[in-house]
């Protein structure tokens, strides 16, 4: 066969582009997994950035409501049925807390000489100064002694009413007391009773 200049035949023009056709399939093919994008971590910073705040707030809020003593003016007028109870043999002592202070302790006896049965007791506590000003005012619940062995144990007086004629041992705590402080025995005031 002759193949004339110019013109080429449909023969060379299939081997020339080398077309092939398949019939059967290569079988499964491996598809690349698409390229790792950055992981968008915004979600996981504002979620955490949520629960810290919460936890902040929440701790916020009960620090801010956690029971702290109460300062009654140092001018309050004593609650009427206080002449009615006599406190006496007052003793006060330190000890060294584990976290290096120390925790002053103020230890009585307290009689009931009146006709009603005492439930509770708020005493102000005056801690003067070297010219007898007051450095430190606090006001607390007077808690009675329910055992000394081994360690001294306190009881609100509710678990223990005073009843007409009866007498306890009682211990307020200070965990801290004003540098001005003079040494001496604090005043005692008992603004508050309650009764059965």
């Amino acid at each position: 066969m002759q193949l004339r200049a110019g013109r080429p035949t449909a023969a060379a023009a299939i081997g020339a582009n080398r077309c092939t056709i398949s019939l059967v399939s290569p079988g499964p093919q491996l598809v690349r997994p698409p390229a790792a994008s950055e992981r968008n971590w915004l979600p996981a910073v504002l979620a955490v950035a949520v629960v810290i705040a919460a936890v902040g707030g929440l701790l916020l809020y009960y620090e801010h409501n956690a029971a702290r003593p109460a300062v009654t003016p140092i001018h309050a007028a004593a609650d009427p049925y206080a002449a009615n109870l006599v406190i006496g043999n007052l003793a006060m002592s330190e000890s060294a807390n584990l976290s290096g202070g120390k925790v002053t302790y103020l230890d009585g006896h307290i009689v009931n000489q009146g006709n009603r049965t005492v439930t509770g007791i708020t005493i102000q506590v005056l801690f003067r100064d070297a010219v007898r000003e007051v450095a430190q005012n606090e006001t607390q619940p007077l808690r009675v002694i329910r055992t000394r062995e081994p360690y001294v144990d306190l009881e609100p007086l509710s678990a223990a009413p005073l009843k007409p004629g009866d007498a306890a041992d009682f211990r307020l705590v200070f965990d801290t007391v004003a540098d001005q402080w003079n040494g001496a025995f604090p005043d005692l005031r008992i603004v508050h009773v309650d009764f059965q």
